[in-house]
């Protein structure tokens, strides 16, 4: 395996888990729906362009960070690790304990394809949570013995791109579908639990393995 990939175990674990992460709706996937409801397939796909790319940002960043702070000590990278396990099951509780999403038959007011990107590339990329996620997520799939940096770019630039991937199917979806994903509130719901039992699955997982998992 390249140095800049994590071993076959723990890459196969990561595109599932971010897959299962990526495919429930949450706030992008809302707002990537919503658009598309209110100006078409055009104004969706420029949202999903936007959001992978403040995303991209973010990832970026996150493996910057992280390539530094691994450098420092050895000890940080089991450190971030349990750090990471614990924060992802917080997410999970914080996740089942949140109020459902409330549906809404009011789409947002149009706006021009170019504010579409700007906006959702705005939104992606100065929203802190997404940074602390993929500080707190990518590590867990990381082989303590390979580059870091390269690993954290590789498994951010993977995330971005799974995600991307699956919003376009809402994005067509909703286009072909509009009336039933108006009413989406089950599926929203649905999602939720999903969502919870992915994060704390991984972090039980993470805290269970340790720094082993990479070995």
């Amino acid at each position: 395996m390249p140095e800049f990939l994590p071993p076959w175990p723990l890459l196969g674990a990561f595109v599932l888990a971010s897959l299962a992460l990526a495919v429930t709706p949450g706030p992008a996937v809302v707002y990537i729906v919503t658009r598309t409801l209110a100006q078409g397939w055009r104004a969706g796909l420029a949202s999903v362009a936007a959001v992978a790319l403040g995303n991209l940002g973010n990832a970026a960043g996150a493996a910057l960070g992280l390539a530094v702070l691994f450098s420092v000590s050895a000890l940080a990278f089991t450190v971030v690790k349990y750090a990471g396990a614990a924060y992802l099951i917080w997410l999970g509780i914080r996740t089942l304990r949140a109020a459902p999403a409330v549906a809404t038959d009011t789409p947002p007011p149009a706006r021009p394809l170019r504010q579409v990107l700007r906006d959702g590339f705005v939104v992606a990329l100065l929203n802190p949570k997404t940074a602390i996620f993929f500080a707190a997520f990518l590590p867990q799939f990381m082989n303590p013995a390979g580059s870091a940096l390269a690993q954290s770019l590789a498994l951010g630039v993977g995330f971005v791109l799974i995600a991307a991937t699956t919003d376009v199917c809402y994005v067509t979806a909703a286009a072909a579908v509009m009336p039933a994903l108006r009413r989406a509130g089950r599926a929203r719901a649905a999602g939720r639990y999903l969502t919870a039992a992915a994060f704390i699955g991984l972090g039980v997982f993470t805290a269970a393995s340790g720094s082993r998992a990479g070995k």
